[in-house]
Parts: structure tokens; C-alpha cells; sequence
């Protein structure tokens, strides 16, 4: 899975990135719990991990501002504040998962399984279609509809497509897509990206007159809100 760290201490970040990544997780880990939001709020994660007390804005605060902004990414919250109100004050706050420190590697790498598999169940159970403005994505038939009209993608296109939908309004990188369409996992210093994009835009966009996808100069791609 793609785990987000926000930790400050850098002894437990090392020893905690050192434990996921040995477990197969990718980890982006971040020591500011603003640049924290950010991250959590503009790239896709499956799961996240606040450290409580951070500098320039703690982690029960950016969780906060993540349920606020409808961001259901499962979220454990580590503390060394293991009070009985600490834990309810995390939980009703939007945490899926509390941890006191210290942990057990083993402990939250099972937590980290089960809010993983929590959250695919929830996704696939939850959604069948995708819609935006006239255009329409139907996961179990695989097609696409724009106005009511049958919009033919091949299923690269329908994946890119897919990805773009369900990150609507944050920016996805060509790193990113690169993983989530074609499950690279490096830069394989070709056009692929550009060239589906291309593709897509002229399907979705040129015959309908209207911009679904715009392009943000040197970071990536977003799918309009």
C-alpha cells in the first residue's frame, strides 16, 4: 500500500519507514504536519499515519481539516498520550485507528492490513459509477458516456480515465498515473502518459465542447471539480 507518515521524531520516523517499507509498504514520510495536509489532500493514499504532536500544525488538527474537506483516507493516529479522552478525543475527531507509543512493528502493520482491506471492500461495495457533468463511467460494463452519448475508450484510457474521476479536484502526477494506469513503478522515459491523455481529451472533450481534464503546469493533471 502507499502509506503517508507525518512523524517529527526522527529516530521513530527511521525505525517506522524501515519497518513498512521491509513489509513491501511505499511510504512518503513528512516530519511538518502542514506539508502533511498537503500531501494528504493533493496525492492518493491507502492508508495515513499522524503523529499527534507535530510542528507548525499538530496531527489531530490536520485530521480535522481532512474530514472537513470529505477526505476519507483511513487514518491512524500515533501519541504518547494514552489517556482513555485522548483516544475518544482522536477517535470522534474522523481517526479510523488510535496507537499509543511506543508500538510494535507487528501491531501496526496488522492495524494497517485491516484498515486496508476495510477500505477496498467499503469502495467496491460502494461504487458501480462514476458521474461528472454529463460524463459517465460504468465500472461493471466498462463503458463511457458523455450527454448520453457512447464514448469508445480502450481500456487504458478507460483506467486513465477511472483514476482522474476518483481524484477529482487534486492534482495527479505523472508519477502517479504512471503506477495507477500501468503499474510502473519508474520512469520508463517514454510519452505513454501524454499520448493517452491526448487520446482521452479528444473523446471526452473535443466533440462535447467542454474541459474535464486541465493540465497544471510542471506538476500534473486534475480532474475538474
Amino acid at each position: 500500500m502507499r502509506i503517508l507518515l507525518l512523524e517529527d521524531d526522527p529516530e521513530i520516523g527511521t525505525w517506522t519507514v524501515k519497518g513498512l517499507m521491509a513489509a513491501g509498504h511505499v511510504v512518503d514520510w513528512i516530519e511538518n504536519g502542514r506539508e502533511a495536509l498537503l500531501a494528504a489532500t493533493t496525492r492518493d493514499y491507502d492508508v495515513l499515519i499522524f503523529d499527534r504532536m507535530t510542528p507548525d500544525l499538530d496531527g489531530l488538527s490536520a485530521l480535522k481539516t481532512l474530514r472537513s474537506a470529505r477526505i476519507a483516507t483511513p487514518l491512524i493516529l500515533l501519541t504518547a498520550l494514552g489517556a482513555v479522552e485522548d483516544r475518544v478525543e482522536g477517535l470522534e475527531a474522523g481517526a479510523d485507528d488510535y496507537l499509543s507509543k511506543p508500538f510494535a512493528m507487528s501491531e501496526l502493520l496488522a492495524r494497517i492490513t485491516a484498515l486496508g482491506r476495510r477500505g477496498r471492500a467499503e469502495a467496491a461495495e460502494m461504487t458501480t459509477r462514476l458521474f461528472h457533468r454529463g460524463l459517465e463511467l460504468d465500472l461493471l460494463s466498462q463503458t463511457c458516456t458523455c450527454n448520453g452519448q457512447t464514448v469508445l475508450l480502450n481500456p487504458k484510457e478507460f483506467r486513465l480515465l477511472e483514476v482522474l474521476m476518483r481524484s477529482k479536484g487534486r492534482i495527479q502526477t505523472r508519477a502517479m498515473l504512471l503506477e495507477r494506469v500501468w503499474d510502473i513503478n519508474f520512469d520508463p522515459a517514454t510519452s505513454v502518459v501524454e499520448t493517452h491523455m491526448s487520446r482521452l481529451r479528444n473523446k471526452i472533450e473535443k466533440p462535447f465542447g467542454t474541459e474535464f481534464i486541465k493540465t497544471v503546469r510542471g506538476s500534473g493533471y486534475m480532474f475538474l471539480d
